[in-house]
């Protein structure tokens, strides 16, 4: 069991007002704690696969048996922070039956979810989104957190019936712990980054988390926010989402760019991290998440990094942007400066 990165987190508690979610079944109006002064743009209601409004995203999509592959994630990581990845090798049942078992869950009854509620100093369970201490006002959205193995917190929202949600995720984060492998290799390879600085790809203790992500239909979607604007900690994050349209990439010149989703492909962002190793040459990506009034929307995010005590630093032959930092540390200098994090590192 992985427990590395929740011991990260235990030195940075949240309040509990920051974990409990809204009870959204009883939410009939849009509170004030939820309102955000600005209207916020989104997506009219979904997008299904078969909607030609559905091809029209401009995130780069990628097919990963192309032989140009590696140069097109390359081109998408430098200009984008983001690409949707096909023939990624992850079967569509597997995906299918997580998103399945995220909608079983968020179903319940808010008592039951509760029993699960991460604590202040966790990093496991539910609760609302890490992010929200850093903004005025709360998202419309609930998750649920898995380092390692989620028994410890499923056992105690189903006692006798937790088995197939356990076996179900650990597999999922294993199938794509094997997908994020590859793909670190073809981008430290695109970088000319030496084995020898790489040498934890493939190791048992990297810094893996998969969260299952909630956001209700809303009765004021244009003034609510399903995830407020961030970027990740992770080297990068390879999503899931159902089939509505929520995500948002911040593209300069573009300004937020919706990614339409498309069957049987999985969204990939960059994160700090990987911002950092690339001396800034590829985008850590800037993202939301926008609601609708209609319909719910699922996710299943993947959030991929390098061992705590891993020292990050740009493996490139220029001038470093940034200094040396473990994972470790700058998990706990963006636990305490959000967006400020990359340039208290700055050199």
């Amino acid at each position: 069991m992985n427990t590395t990165l929740s011991e990260a987190y235990k030195a940075h508690p949240l309040h509990l007002r920051d974990i409990i979610p809204l009870d959204f079944s009883s939410a009939h109006s849009l509170p004030d704690s939820h309102a955000w002064s600005h209207s916020q743009p989104n997506d009219d209601d979904y997008v299904s696969f078969n909607d030609d409004a559905s091809s029209s995203s401009f995130i780069p999509i990628i097919d990963l048996m192309d032989p140009n592959a590696m140069e097109q994630i390359g081109h998408a990581c430098e200009k984008w922070g983001a690409f949707q990845l096909k023939n990624h090798g992850i079967p569509f049942c597997v995906i299918e039956d997580v998103e399945e078992e995220a909608k079983r869950l968020f179903a319940l009854p808010t008592e039951q979810k509760l029993k699960a509620l991460r604590s202040p100093g966790g990093a496991t369970g539910y609760g609302r989104a890490r992010i929200s201490p850093f903004f005025p006002k709360f998202m419309w959205h609930e998750g649920f957190t898995i380092i390692g193995s989620p028994s410890h917190d499923a056992k105690k929202i189903w006692p006798n019936d937790h088995a197939g949600f356990c076996d179900l995720m650990e597999n999922y984060e294993k199938q794509m712990k094997v997908l994020a492998e590859r793909l670190t290799q073809m981008m430290f390879s695109l970088m000319d980054i030496s084995e020898e600085k790489t040498k934890w790809v493939g190791a048992s203790n990297i810094s893996g988390a998969v969260q299952l992500n909630f956001y209700p239909s809303c009765p004021e979607p244009n003034r609510a926010m399903g995830l407020a604007p961030h970027t990740d900690t992770s080297l990068f994050t390879i999503l899931h989402q159902s089939r509505i349209t929520g995500l948002q990439i911040f593209k300069e010149g573009k300004e937020w760019v919706p990614v339409h989703p498309h069957p049987n492909t999985l969204v990939v962002h960059t994160g700090d991290l990987l911002h950092i190793i690339s001396n800034a040459r590829f985008r850590s990506a800037l993202h939301r998440v926008t609601v609708n009034s209609t319909r719910e929307r699922y996710s299943v995010a993947y959030f991929y990094s390098p061992p705590l005590d891993y020292v990050v630093s740009p493996l490139v032959d220029s001038v470093a942007r940034f200094r040396d930092v473990t994972v470790k540390e700058y998990i706990g200098i963006k636990a305490k400066n959000f967006g400020e994090a990359l340039s208290l590192i700055s050199t």
